[in-house]
């Protein structure tokens, strides 16, 4: 099971279909993902995003590519906000806050990598940041300017979508057509500049209140939004890469404008697979302020959001999100989370099993297949609810060969197990700890259980069902049954 997978399909965003998986060199995969942006904590339909990359990394790595996963961090640059202006918005964040950019960047940055952890995200293989690469945006600016496809206009630099239009086909990802956005178009900053409406910066001249400004051959200013991903993509990637990631809300106009820089620079479309990660609702509505449904990945752990009654597990919000694909809605609910709770404990407590189930000279089930349904889940576009289902299968088996109605070999047993844990812990990034958290309370426990058997032996029935309620309020459950009291 060690070898690379030649069965792997993925659906490409650029032409809507699902395509086999050929890297463009041989066992090596390259991939871009958008990052965060550093003015806010993420919230959690972000967080959906990152953690549905991390499961596509994980899967590439399960089948043996050698993956060079980059994603970047935007600590500069300017972003184009729902009322279409040009708006510095770390920079006017710390001006409410009255600190230095630097400050907003890093406070949000360590937040980050602290979300990382507590959901189990691998690290990306490199971290690049947009002010780490100005000379990069800069050089690429120039190569844009030397092909006629971008000019200079009072400091400012901008594409020129319609010189574009004359040698690439504009709108070839969104499939937004130019005459169709003038419609949309309201009046921006600076509009006066351009010279068509749909021309984009590449790079901003400076305002004096700027809090971030770097010299380049046009002058003092910033870097476009979209400049950044294309320099740093293509230095870490190379001109033409595997895959480019990102939420659906990315699609346009950012990742068509990346597509737009990169074919006027270097003549190529960045990627030859874009793969676009869908949104996250809560409670059936989009996640809003308005709504008041809106919350922090952080808050829904702690228990401290105003959208749901109780505390729940990082593990949980993970197994949670994968029982939707990625490129469908995912909708959080305590009906959704309850249930996801119920599932991991189910999948939990059949894995601790697995090396307590008895050998037999024959298996009743056929485990090659099971297992190779766990790969023609994930080989369809990353199927993560298929492969849940799957793994149910097996927790079916798990369980009816412990309550001894089905049998396994030594080398069935071996292979389910080995494969069972590469899938749960190294694909889905699931933290099966129970085990570990469970022999540092086992002498704790053993004295509560003692204490909770003494007050039934003398039908002290109130404190023993006070211990065993209690105990439930910290997410350890007690079960009486004919063998005796066990806990979880």
């Amino acid at each position: 099971m060690s070898t690379i997978s030649n069965n792997l399909h993925i659906y490409n965003s650029l032409n809507g279909q699902k395509e086999k998986f050929e890297p463009i060199h041989k066992d090596k995969v390259g991939i871009y993902v958008c990052g965060p942006t550093l003015y806010s904590e993420p919230h959690m339909g972000n967080m959906r995003t990152f953690i549905n990359f991390d499961l596509i990394y994980r899967y590439l790595l399960k089948l043996g590519y050698q993956v060079k996963y980059v994603r970047n961090i935007t600590d500069a640059g300017h972003i184009t906000n729902s009322a279409g202006e040009d708006v510095d918005s770390i920079g006017k964040v710390a001006k409410l806050e009255q600190v230095q950019s630097l400050e907003i960047v890093y406070k949000y940055n360590v937040k980050f990598q602290e979300l990382q952890r507590i959901y189990n995200m691998l690290p990306p293989s490199i971290e690049p940041t947009a002010t780490g690469h100005i000379q990069e945006q800069i050089e690429i600016i120039e190569k844009i300017i030397e092909n006629g496809l971008a000019y200079e206009v009072n400091g400012s630099v901008y594409f020129d979508v319609r010189a574009y239009g004359e040698k690439f086909e504009y709108g070839i990802l969104s499939g937004r057509k130019v005459d169709e956005l003038a419609e949309e178009t309201r009046t921006l900053n600076a509009q006066d500049e351009k010279r068509f409406f749909a021309d984009f910066a590449l790079w901003k001249k400076a305002n004096p209140d700027d809090m971030q400004i770097w010299r380049s051959p046009w002058g003092d200013g910033n870097p476009g939004w979209h400049i950044e991903c294309t320099a740093m993509s293509t230095k870490y990637l190379g001109n033409h890469f595997d895959i480019h990631g990102g939420g659906m809300d990315l699609k346009f106009p950012h990742h068509e404008d990346e597509i737009a820089q990169n074919c006027g620079a270097l003549g190529c479309n960045p990627a030859k697979y874009w793969m676009h990660a869908n949104m996250l609702n809560v409670n059936g509505q989009k996640m809003s302020k308005s709504f008041n449904n809106y919350f922090l990945p952080k808050e829904i752990i702690e228990g401290t959001t105003n959208v749901f009654e109780k505390p729940y597990p990082a593990n949980v919000l993970r197994f949670c999100m994968m029982q939707a694909h990625y490129r469908s809605t995912l909708d959080l609910s305590s009906d959704s989370l309850n249930a996801a709770e119920k599932g991991f404990d189910r999948l939990s407590e059949a894995i601790s099993k697995l090396d307590k189930l008895p050998i037999a000279d024959s298996s009743s089930l056929d485990v090659k297949a099971l297992v190779n349904s766990y790969y023609n889940a994930m080989d369809d576009d990353f199927n993560a609810p298929m492969l849940q289902a799957q793994l149910f299968e097996s927790v079916k088996y798990i369980n009816s060969i412990s309550d001894g109605n089905a049998t396994i070999t030594v080398d069935d047993l071996s292979l389910l197990t080995t494969e069972m844990h590469s899938f749960v812990y190294d694909v889905l990034g699931l933290e099966m700890s129970s085990q570990q958290d469970d022999s540092k309370l086992d002498g704790v426990m053993d004295l509560v259980l003692n204490l909770r058997q003494q007050a039934r032996t003398n039908k002290d029935w109130t404190t023993s069902d006070q211990i065993r309620d209690g105990l439930a309020t910290v997410g350890i459950v007690v079960k009486d049954g004919k063998d005796g009291t066990s806990w979880k």
